[in-house]
């Protein structure tokens, strides 16, 4: 998905609003304005983050805040349990919830509010598009062997944990496998984060590799690329998954929120607005 006028003067502004020196907003400028056609924002991010390090050390450092939202859904585990398996249809509902998980990014959102995230949960009914994509995704899991999930933020990721455990449920057959970032970036899992939910009991974990908030199949170890290669379903949560994984000839499905004006005017839609689709 590559980076639009009005996507490059968000991470521009992002960029400007956290420091005022011009020779590293220079070069962040640069950056921006010899992008190839096909460069997506999680790249641009990454290239801006070698350059930070040059001229500030090590950027903000989200272990804290990551621990914080783990440490928050975990707390509520049992509850969001117990809503899924009371549910018609579990699957369904882990699946919404898991999306909603996807609020906590702060990446794409100016202010993560605790309070919005929690109010989130008080619809967690798929929409009619939804249950389509829902049909679809049903079917190809039923014929599966591999399932990946493309994992996104923590806290979220306990989100995503619970769904697995209803996908297996349903599948038994699937081997399942979750994808999460190689190194520390923003709020985003890496595998010492997989780890600490407890992702690893119902999933193999594999790394991209890389500190990138996306997935870049070119900048992957051969053996994540292999997995994204032959697994029969894939499941790609958040925004910067999308940018960079969408449009590539992959079929895959995708579930975010729309955080930002890119993926609001994209989809037509409100501010997070749940998303649920099949490429």
């Amino acid at each position: 998905m590559k980076v639009s006028e009005s996507c490059a003067k968000c991470l521009y502004d992002r960029q400007a609003n956290k420091t005022d020196n011009k020779e590293y907003l220079a070069e962040v400028r640069e950056i921006l304005d010899n992008r190839k056609e096909n460069d997506c924002s999680p790249y641009m991010v990454y290239l801006f983050n070698k350059v930070h390090v040059r001229y500030f050390g090590k950027g903000a450092d989200y272990r804290d805040i990551k621990r914080q939202y783990n440490d928050l859904v975990l707390g509520m585990e049992n509850v969001f349990r117990e809503k899924i398996e009371s549910a018609e249809d579990p699957l369904a509902e882990s699946m919404v919830m898991a999306r909603i998980g996807n609020y906590i990014d702060f990446g794409a959102m100016d202010n993560v509010d605790k309070d919005e995230f929690l109010d989130l949960f008080k619809d967690t009914k798929m929409r009619e598009d939804d249950k389509e994509t829902y049909r679809s995704f049903l079917d190809k899991c039923e014929r599966a062997d591999s399932f990946l999930l493309v994992c996104d933020n923590c806290g979220e990721i306990v989100l995503d944990r619970l769904m697995l455990e209803q996908l297996k449920a349903r599948f038994p057959k699937l081997k399942i496998k979750a994808l999460v970032r190689g190194k520390e970036v923003l709020n985003d899992a890496t595998p010492e984060d997989a780890k600490y939910v407890g992702l690893d009991k119902i999933a193999e974990i594999i790394s991209n590799g890389e500190a990138i908030a996306g997935t870049i199949y070119d900048m992957m170890p051969p053996e994540a690329q292999k997995e994204l290669d032959e697994a029969d379903v894939i499941l790609s949560k958040g925004q910067g998954n999308y940018e960079s994984m969408a449009g590539q000839g992959r079929h895959a499905f995708y579930e975010f929120l729309c955080k930002c004006d890119l993926f609001t005017n994209r989809f037509n839609v409100p501010r997070l607005t749940g998303m649920f689709i099949e490429e």
